[in-house]
């Protein structure tokens, strides 16, 4: 396990907001992109890309390989998706615990798998073989979910760490897809945390989700929610110093507003930092 050095605090690079930092060069550390989105032969997103990485590192995160899908992994997207790579030479590239289609058809979502024996085994399988073809490690994240399976005989958060280690491949921890998950399914979200192997978490997601009183989704179109912001404070503090960004893909605000999230983060650290340089004192 080669595990990366942090970055500090990153957004997602989305093309509402190219100009404003193309003009303004925002105090942002990092950026990640969509991979799919930059998988294309030119184009002004390209270009993009190009300019905006000669003065940021870019992270790649990819919402269509279909890890626990039980089609055969599709290498011509996965050629597509190493050009891209030699191309950007990204901090590191990640994927999913999911499927997005079977049968050859893409569903365009990330869709539950059952926490079994079975599948840990297949999607163990699929990561070794990415990180092979690949030639890096993977870092795989976990999805949030609104259905689970009567057949699971494990839970998530030790499907993902068993997964992980298996595979030696690394974990993107999104702090809100646990909030969610867990409100949906009536889990503890810092239990979940709390079992989530440190020494693989290498990058923090957070956003906003929909509340429907009964359920949440996770449509990264809201604020991050007090609820989630409490909860990130708690990694922090269980996992140190992770790389961590905001996404936002829908309903987008003023860049400005999303540079205020990341200063709360900022502040957040920082406050943790202190504490414990005077415990330590």
């Amino acid at each position: 396990m080669q595990k990366p050095a942090p970055l500090g605090y990153g957004l997602g690079l989305r093309p509402i907001y190219y100009d404003e930092i193309m003009s303004n060069r925002p105090p942002v550390d990092w950026f990640e992109i969509i991979s799919e989105n930059y998988m294309v032969a030119g184009g002004r997103p390209l270009s993009m890309l190009d300019a905006i990485r000669a003065d940021y590192p870019i992270v790649m995160h990819g919402v269509a390989m279909s890890l626990a899908s039980t089609d055969p992994l599709d290498f011509d997207y996965l050629a597509e998706l190493k050009s891209l790579i030699e191309r950007v030479q990204p901090a590191w590239v990640s994927d999913h615990v999911a499927w997005t289609g079977v049968h050859g058809l893409s569903l365009h979502d990330l869709l539950p798998i059952p926490y079994t024996k079975e599948s840990l085994d297949h999607i163990v399988e699929r990561i070794s073989r990415v990180q092979d073809y690949l030639k890096r490690q993977l870092v795989v994240e976990n999805a949030s979910t609104y259905v689970s399976f009567v057949s699971s005989d494990m839970s998530e958060q030790e499907f993902v760490k068993e997964m992980a280690e298996r595979a030696d491949c690394l974990l993107l921890l999104d702090v809100n897809n646990v909030f969610v998950s867990c409100f949906n399914h009536g889990y503890d979200p810092v239990a979940f945390i709390d079992a989530v192997p440190v020494e693989r978490v290498v990058q923090f997601h957070m956003a906003g989700h929909t509340n429907h009183e009964t359920h949440r989704v996770d449509t990264h179109d809201q604020p991050i929610c007090e609820e989630v912001w409490a909860l990130y404070e708690h990694a922090r503090r269980r996992f140190g110093d992770v790389s961590a960004m905001i996404e936002r893909d829908d309903n987008f605000p003023p860049f400005s507003e999303l540079l205020e999230e990341l200063q709360r983060m900022r502040d957040i650290d920082a406050r943790i930092a202190a504490e414990k340089a005077l415990s330590a004192a």
